[in-house]
């Protein structure tokens, strides 16, 4: 394939399938490293108190994470380009710049905004009405604030690091959600005078998605301020956290379940690009959840943590 076509070929492929690749390949790279051998598993996923380095400091950690070869690699890749914990502010603060962006895109008739509209509708079989972009728009805009309030006034700091994978995957994760939230919407951006919203109520299905958000929403908050209150390090037992090891993560996964519910474009019961969204959040965090688990049960003991499930109530 020359080079021609293959810019080509580039240019074919929509704004939302563009999201929607990110989304689905992220999602299999992390269940890819999920089936890994747990020391590399431990490697690749885990940070703060659960980051095999640390522990090896403390001397927690036993000799099976430098023992081989491949471990020995994976552990020096891993060891390069550590961040601070402390960046995943980053997120929350792209999110807002991302969705103040957008805003002003949307209202002033923004080029950048335009061209992936433009770019995306004639692709589209049915779009979002302008309603639902302005309302979901909204809703990401509220989740990014209470997290960046979160992150400054209510979580506890940490002077853990992370691998800058890590951010860097939580960095592109925003930005493109920044945009697929909207994106199969672009036919109704085109067509509206964006002065206005239609006079056509919300469908049935974005009504339940509004109130399931909400609902996420302020109980993920109680969860994160319960965890603050915390002796660092201890077991969380009350509300939520008596039948699920991460209910925070459970919360954050409806609450972008409930934006593609929401988002859903007419004659469709989600939006398509944010359930790949969802595919990648579960699979992230899940994974993340299994060492958090892990982690609880080494630390505290495995009947501290029986009947209870990780994420997902009777799946997971």
């Amino acid at each position: 394939m020359q080079t021609s076509d293959l810019f080509e070929y580039a240019g074919s492929i929509s704004p939302a399938v563009y999201c929607q690749l990110f989304y689905v390949l992220s999602a299999a790279t992390v269940l890819g490293i999920a089936a890994a051998p747990e020391s590399i598993q431990r490697l690749l996923t885990q940070y703060g108190a659960r980051d095999p380095a640390e522990s090896v400091s403390k001397g927690k950690q036993g000799k099976d994470a430098s023992d081989g070869p491949l471990i020995s690699i994976v552990s020096w890749v891993t060891s390069v380009g550590k961040v601070p914990h402390s960046w995943f502010i980053h997120f929350y603060i792209l999110s807002l710049i991302c969705s103040a962006f957008w805003a002003a895109q949307f209202f002033c008739h923004g080029r950048v905004l335009d061209f992936i509209a433009r770019n995306q509708a004639p692709r589209e079989t049915s779009s979002m009405s302008i309603n639902q972009v302005i309302v979901v728009w909204a809703l990401m805009t509220l989740q990014g604030a209470r997290r960046l309030y979160e992150y400054v006034a209510v979580l506890q700091p940490s002077s853990s690091k992370m691998w800058i994978i890590h951010w860097l995957l939580g960095i592109t994760f925003y930005f493109s959600t920044s945009i697929a939230i909207w994106v199969e919407g672009s036919s109704s951006i085109i067509s509206s005078d964006r002065r206005s919203l239609d006079a056509q109520a919300l469908p049935f299905n974005s009504i339940i998605g509004v109130l399931l958000f909400l609902i996420s929403w302020s109980m993920q908050y109680r969860c994160h301020s319960y965890l603050s209150g915390l002796k660092k390090y201890s077991l969380p037992r009350d509300g939520l956290f008596q039948y699920l090891v991460c209910p925070h993560y459970t919360c954050e996964c409806v609450l972008y379940f409930s934006l593609a519910l929401v988002a859903a474009p007419k004659g469709q019961l989600y939006n398509r690009t944010l359930i790949c969204n969802v595919l990648f959040v579960a699979a992230n965090l899940g994974v993340t959840a299994q060492g958090t688990k892990r982690w609880y049960s080494k630390k505290f003991g495995p009947k501290e943590l029986q009947g209870k499930w990780k994420m997902i109530p009777g799946i997971f």
